[in-house]
């Protein structure tokens, strides 16, 4: 099998690796326009801007202040039918004309046959599914003329027919690929309570030097029957177990930028910011660790 090298990525905004963004959503971009917080970057969903002008409108005055990143949640990369072409170029022109200096997607699938559903789906770690995945980033990396970040979900069930654990599936995906990781910690605390798998060993798996970002959110925790079960649901503050496992992460992985994420139940923007602040400690520590370890 033949692995081509993805196009360099040609972002202008290089952020310091200890960076702290927020996830932008429309009812705070009234507040973050008056009041200018003291946040390193802001990152969208970029379906939301793609048929609104006057939401495209509000975000370009948002990017003559932050640098932006993107993140996709409709590209369907784990689809076994072909890449939504209109939806590919729709997306380019929207990085074309906001430069951002990092564009991800999820590692899912979100669409089949022409419909397109609300929810990111999972995958089997297969040989041919890493095919299928691998053939779609190249797609979009060459399309978009920079490689782009994939994220690793939130699960709540095993394939038993996968042959593959996801930290290879990630690793072999970069390196067939050339792209990078967006490492959700919250995701991998959700799974570890879901489906018994290490967190640690998870992190320590990873090929560290392709994680370009971290998310953190915060997720509900419910019982069915007699089982506990985490739901990702970006609704609440990142949680102490999770903010643990982010100081592991940030150590292991060279504290790269990372994202608070808070899509449901919004908050005032404060709180996201305190959220944004703890963050940006916790990265400093973990600078520091590293710097350490060094000599």
């Amino acid at each position: 099998m033949t692995v081509r090298t993805a196009p360099p990525r040609t972002a202008r905004h290089e952020r310091h690796p200890s960076s702290v963004g927020l996830g932008l959503r429309s009812a705070h971009i009234g507040e973050i326009l008056a009041r200018r917080p003291d946040i390193d970057w802001l990152e969208v969903h970029p379906e939301n801007y793609m048929h609104h002008a006057a939401a495209l409108a509000s975000l370009t005055a948002v990017r003559a202040h932050y640098p932006l990143s993107l993140h996709g949640v409709a590209l369907s990369l784990g689809s076994a039918g072909p890449i939504d072409k209109d939806h590919l170029l729709r997306l380019k022109s929207l990085v074309d004309r906001l430069d951002p200096f990092l564009v991800s997607e999820h590692l899912a699938w979100t669409a089949t046959e022409g419909a397109h559903l609300n929810d990111l789906l999972p995958l089997p770690y297969t040989e041919e599914t890493l095919g299928i995945v691998s053939a779609h980033i190249h797609q979009t990396q060459e399309a978009l003329g920079r490689t782009i970040l994939v994220e690793n979900p939130a699960r709540y069930l095993r394939f038993r027919h996968a042959t593959m654990d996801e930290p290879e599936f990630l690793a072999e995906m970069v390196q067939r690929t050339g792209c990078g990781l967006l490492c959700d910690v919250s995701n991998i605390h959700v799974s570890a309570g879901n489906i018994d798998i290490d967190p640690i060993a998870y992190l320590d798996a990873l090929p560290a030097a392709s994680v370009g970002e971290i998310h953190l959110a915060g997720h509900t925790v419910r019982r069915v029957g007699d089982r506990t079960i985490l739901i990702d649901d970006h609704a609440s503050r990142v949680p102490d177990d999770v903010w643990a496992l982010f100081a592991d992460g940030a150590k292991r992985l060279g504290a790269p930028p990372t994202l608070i994420e808070w899509d449901a139940d919004l908050p005032p923007l404060d709180v996201l910011l305190e959220e944004a602040s703890k963050a940006r400690d916790v990265l400093a520590g973990a600078d520091g660790w590293c710097d350490a370890e060094a000599f």
